[in-house]
């Protein structure tokens, strides 16, 4: 019986499903597996190529796998999905995987560490948060709001309404319940709020330790958050061969909508790392409104975008700027230079 040179793997938390091929492409042998026998399996297995969807988990069981002397590589699943064939189940998907892994222009996922897993949770655990606080937010407006009690926008006036629940007048024409609910929310309020500053403490830390974080700061836009994040979540540099490549990974590249030789651009793709191309809006949009109140530079293209196009669509069109601008401060080791404006 031949070896398997090629292995397809489905994973999931506790069922897994192996599919081999030989050097031909034959299949050798297609095997469901426990979490507690899979690691076995592969050791029995002797050094070859497995290919696993990009999902979660994966990194893990990457890392385990290469201590085993087998090379691995992750696919995105949207690369794999073209190749399931009808039905959808577990040894469909580890076939699909292990014809997908032997496509040569195939694209895969570079494998983390354990270290870049964790700077990844500082942003993600900071997201969780953040969505955690404007929702306490929006209900306590709600609630109070049933009760006459209003405040403009933004969560700085949030503590406007909080010391007015403190005070005993006002708070007196609230019932006892809702009282007590309200006293819950703004207490876990306040806690978020001191968590939340605690991560951006150690974000800034982290920002001003990193060679990388600081060169990218150099950047208009880019600040301790936004040099961070694309330190502990994308790639390496040299993974893209341009700066367009790096802003398509991101998710700020058009979509086309090509055909017979004429071509047509829709709006951003949205496929990419959603935190980085989030924060490089964000920053984008900073710079936008600064040049809206106190201008851009004369003959620059930031003057130029704003004076014929939409504010919006000209911080989605910066922060694809800054994406590119990032990728080569990476590759090339320096930091940023503003553009000289030519004289007229």
């Amino acid at each position: 019986m031949s070896q398997a040179s090629t292995i397809g793997l489905d994973i999931a938390k506790s069922s897994f499903h192996a599919h081999g091929a030989d050097e031909r492409g034959e299949v050798v042998f297609s095997r469901k597996l426990t979490r507690r026998k899979l690691l076995d399996f592969f050791a029995a297995q002797p050094a070859c190529l497995i290919a696993m969807e990009a999902c979660g988990g994966a990194h893990h069981w990457a890392r385990e796998l290469t201590q085993l002397g087998h090379e691995v590589r992750l696919i995105p699943p949207a690369y794999v999905k073209p190749f399931v064939k009808r039905h959808k189940n577990d040894a469909v998907d580890a076939e699909a995987i292990c014809e997908a892994v032997q496509r040569p222009g195939m694209r895969f996922v570079a494998i983390k560490t354990e270290e870049q897993q964790a700077a990844g949770m500082v942003f993600r655990t900071r997201d969780l948060l953040v969505r955690q606080r404007t929702q306490l937010i929006n209900a306590l407006r709600g609630h109070l709001a049933e009760y006459g009690w209003v405040a403009p926008r933004g969560k700085a006036h949030i503590a406007m309404l909080a010391d007015l629940l403190d005070e005993d007048e006002m708070a007196s024409s609230l019932p006892e319940g809702a009282r007590a609910m309200f006293k819950i929310m703004t207490d876990t309020l306040a806690e978020l709020g001191v968590r939340i500053a605690d991560l951006d403490k150690e974000i800034v830390r982290r920002a001003r330790e990193d060679e990388v974080a600081r060169r990218l700061m150099t950047i208009p836009g880019i600040g301790p958050i936004a040099a961070t994040a694309i330190v502990a979540l994308a790639p390496h540099a040299t993974t893209f061969n341009k700066g367009r490549d790096f802003a398509a990974w991101l998710g700020l590249a058009p979509l086309q909508h090509s055909t017979g030789g004429k071509q047509k651009l829709g709006r951003i793709s949205k496929m990419g790392e959603r935190t980085i191309r989030r924060l490089l809006i964000i920053g984008g949009s900073a710079v936008v409104r600064q040049a809206t109140v106190h201008g851009a530079p004369a003959g620059s293209w930031l003057e130029g975008m704003l004076a014929r196009k939409p504010r919006m669509l000209v911080s989605v069109a910066l922060a694809n700027k800054m994406a590119r601008t990032a990728w080569a401060l990476m590759t090339r080791r320096e930091d940023y230079k503003a553009p000289v404006v030519a004289e007229a």
